[in-house]
């Protein structure tokens, strides 16, 4: 199916000028915005994005870059919404695609959307981001730190606490973000865990990193 067209159709008539100003706002005027509630979108997407079922990676990724050259949010969180329900045709031979996508008009909403669907992938292939972990952008090293999230019992541990020290040393607000958000993450499966590392190795992480993970522990 073309779906741009049909997209436009559901979403376009769902546009508000005001809601848009607010979400522009809130991220600080980064990106262009309908003005469409996350809920309303998603409602008005679903049916389109079901009919993608069956489609192969290649369709699914045109698809998303083709909704990724708009300039209004809602496009972007649409073509997350589409990889992360029809995830499974992707595999590790796609992740410069999914960070090539990540890398176009980032922030950390989009980033984060794409740290998931790439963490789905890897999930099933037991594979890590070594390479990722050592990108010069550190949006990509932000998707290394969070590929982890909602893995449980699969993280693997001595790869979450090895990044986490990697990058122990870097000032940006969002990598220190994400080392204390896998931490946490990690510690509500194994709080001990998480203990023994902020006890030992993980002294050195910042203190921001440091209040993320230990936040509910």
């Amino acid at each position: 199916m073309d779906l741009l067209p049909s997209l436009d159709a559901a979403l376009l008539p769902l546009a508000d000028e005001s809601r848009a100003a607010a979400m522009r706002a809130y991220m600080r005027d980064h990106f262009e915005f309908l003005g469409i509630p996350t809920p309303a979108r998603r409602a008005a997407a679903r049916p389109l994005l079901k009919a993608m079922k069956g489609a192969g990676a290649a369709a699914l990724l045109e698809a998303a870059g083709e909704l990724w050259a708009r300039p209004q949010r809602e496009y972007h969180y649409t073509a997350l919404d589409m990889l992360a329900m029809h995830w499974k045709p992707l595999g590790e031979e796609h992740l410069p695609q999914l960070i090539s996508l990540a890398r176009r008009k980032s922030w950390w909403d989009t980033v984060d959307g794409i740290a998931g669907i790439v963490g789905d992938v890897l999930r099933r292939e037991h594979h890590g981001m070594d390479e990722a972990l050592a990108h010069s952008d550190f949006w990509v090293r932000r998707i290394a730190l969070l590929h982890q999230l909602g893995w449980r019992g699969d993280t693997d541990t001595e790869r979450l606490f090895r990044y986490a020290l990697a990058l122990s040393h870097e000032k940006e607000f969002f990598i220190q973000k994400a080392i204390g958000w896998a931490l946490r993450d990690y510690a509500h499966h194994d709080p001990e865990a998480v203990r023994r590392f902020l006890a030992g190795d993980g002294m050195i992480l910042a203190p921001l990193s440091r209040r993320e993970a230990a936040k509910h522990l």
